[in-house]
């Protein structure tokens, strides 16, 4: 045999990392190492985000599928388990974040034909949290090596907390909230706010993660191509403990729902009957001047049904009393006052005698009433509007006034509207619209009773209502400072869209969190009954037709008064404030990643 055919099978037989080949000439090496250093194609990745895009979708209304929120996150982490970015991986995540938010905030784009901009920017604006938490995530993993079933939980929480506030925040579509119906899972949120069931699900996405066996990576084409097997050094270990400290958590935040819904005694206090009216008013018709006179009479009328059920308060839906409420401050001069206001307009609004009305209503119904309006207010530094609920009782009348703290951007104020002019065109409103925020929270009293209201999107902002129900120096029956929130909400724009669900299901969330219940009185619906387990006890139905969107309906029951205490509204976001905390550190640790190995390297040369 002839000593070529003899050498073959000896070269073949050697791997590329034998000492072998490590003496191939530099050239053949540099092929090898380039080969090897090719990343994966970014179609792996726009699979894996898509994927989280559309089982995070169907999670949330209007599928409203719960259980895919458990898993909907696992293909995301995946691109935050491999240790070698695939191509473009940052890129591929934003735009499946966009295919997510998109389709999810669709509904915006029905207040107007101006809120498509809106519509877009904001989807536009959220998408970009999908590559910021891969980012912090890997940064986390492969840097500081922390484990994953704790680093990517505390990312994700930690960005929800920074959407929101920044920009006034959009605390909607929080992870949590796709759980609303499981109400043992979601007691923690008295304790660590709905940012806790968030925590939890996103620890389990994890654990699911790990699980996945390498192999699978592979075949998904999650890593590079040239990877002869997936091994440790490529692959973070799957870590028994890891996923022994997942499944406690989650035993042991479900088992302490199971002992706080134990210990809830509804029927400790006499609860009080209530009345939400639910008128069905588009925008459309609810601006039109000439259906001032159809809106309150229709008011009137469902008013009329609710009082034969006797009920102690009667609430109103956000501005649907169509005449503003006309206030003067006692320090206003006659002069000032024709300053501020032409004298048509002064004449038309003293006119009105909205006091008088509302004082009539209450005592015609012979209930306190809680009704929404606009104010229009005059002090020494002008003229202002406010978002109002107004708190009428038969024997004293107009006796309080809430005036809405947090605004809409680009729907009741336009935010920079001094520097940058043009946003006015983004706005569905006149060009010189635009309300006051209020100056602070109120909360009223009857029959022993502390209700505090909260307007429009007001009741899907965590800190807000927080605030509100902390405000108050005195107490209710309860002990606490507030009894009963009241949501006065007008959702005619959204034309019984998913929003309308959404919004419900956001709220109950703020009942667990404060162990408050509320009442939700809402224009087009869904008006309800939440208690202080965030269960939604009753809804407002068409009698006629059984819906409960755009429908004009009537909700009368008893509020089921708690008297258990809240770590979190004691203590606030301490915990998801610590996790957007570490996102800070980890945001500013990757950046100098970037800087401090090259100048690192650089002295040691010089050295």
């Amino acid at each position: 045999m002839s000593p070529e055919i003899m050498t073959l099978p000896q070269s073949k037989s050697r791997l590329p990392n034998t000492p072998a080949a490590n003496t191939a000439d530099p050239s053949t090496r540099a092929f090898i190492e380039a080969a090897r250093a090719q990343p994966a194609p970014m179609r792996a990745a726009l699979a894996a985000g898509g994927l989280t895009s559309l089982l995070a979708w169907a999670s949330f209304t209007p599928l409203n599928i719960s259980p895919l929120g458990w898993v909907c996150l696992v293909p995301f982490i995946l691109l935050a388990r491999i240790e070698r970015p695939t191509r473009l991986m940052y890129l591929a995540t934003y735009l499946t974040g966009l295919a997510f938010w998109l389709p999810t905030l669709q509904w915006m784009r029905l207040g107007h034909v101006t809120m498509y901009t809106a519509w877009l920017a904001l989807a536009v604006y959220m998408a970009a949290y999908f590559p910021v938490c891969l980012g912090l995530t890997r940064v986390a993993v492969h840097r500081f090596r922390i484990p994953l079933a704790i680093a990517f939980p505390v990312v994700w929480v930690g960005l929800e907390l920074v959407r929101g506030h920044l920009l006034t925040g959009f605390g909607w579509y929080y992870l949590g909230h796709s759980q609303y119906r499981w109400l043992e899972l979601i007691q923690i949120s008295d304790v660590v706010g709905a940012y806790g069931v968030s925590f939890v699900m996103a620890m389990m996405s994890a654990c699911v993660a790990l699980i996945i066996p390498p192999r699978w990576l592979a075949k998904l084409q999650l890593l590079p191509p040239n990877d002869a097997s997936p091994t440790p050094q490529t692959i973070l270990t799957i870590r028994a403990r890891g996923i022994v400290l997942c499944l406690s958590v989650f035993v042991a935040v479900v088992g302490y729902g199971y002992w706080r819904r134990s210990a809830a005694d509804f029927d400790r206090h006499p609860a009080p009957k209530i009345a939400a009216v639910q008128t069905n008013a588009t925008s459309e018709v609810k601006h039109n001047p000439k259906q001032v006179e159809t809106i309150y009479n229709s008011l009137r009328k469902l008013t009329g049904s609710a009082v034969l059920e006797k009920p102690d308060l009667i609430v109103w839906p956000e501005t649907m009393f169509r005449w503003p409420l006309f206030e003067v401050a006692s320090n206003v001069s006659p002069a000032d006052l024709e300053k501020s206001l032409p004298k048509q307009d002064l004449e038309f609004l003293r006119g009105l005698e909205v006091k008088q009305n509302l004082h009539k209503l209450s005592q015609m119904a012979d209930a306190a009433m809680v009704i929404g309006l606009e104010t229009v207010a005059v002090d020494q530094h002008g003229m202002h509007t406010y978002n109002s609920a107004a708190f009428v009782s038969p024997d004293r009348g107009l006796a309080g006034r809430y005036d809405k703290l947090h605004r809409v951007p680009f729907g009741e104020y336009l935010p920079f509207q001094e520097s940058m002019p043009w946003l006015k065109n983004f706005s569905p409103y006149p060009p010189d619209f635009g309300i006051t925020a209020g100056a602070k929270p109120q909360s009223f009293e009857h029959d022993g009773i502390r209700y505090a209201p909260v307007i429009c999107f007001e009741d899907t902002v965590p800190h807000v209502v927080r605030d509100v129900l902390l405000a108050s120096e005195e107490t209710g029956v309860t002990g606490k400072p507030v009894d009963v929130l009241l949501n006065l909400t007008n959702d005619g724009w959204f034309h019984g869209s998913s929003e309308l669900d959404q919004h419900l299901i956001t709220a109950a969330f703020r009942c667990v969190e404060n162990r408050t219940p509320m009442v939700r009185s809402v224009n087009t619906g869904i008006s309800a009954i939440i208690d202080g387990d965030g269960a939604i006890r009753s809804r407002a139905v068409n009698r006629e037709t059984g819906r409960e969107k755009q429908v004009e309906a009537v909700l009368v029951d008893y509020v089921p008064l708690d008297s258990r205490r809240s770590l979190y509204l004691a203590s606030g976001d301490w915990f998801a404030g610590s996790c957007a905390f570490c996102c800070g550190f980890l945001g500013i640790a990757g950046l100098l990643s970037r800087w401090i190995p090259k100048r690192v390297g650089a002295r040691h040369n010089e050295g």
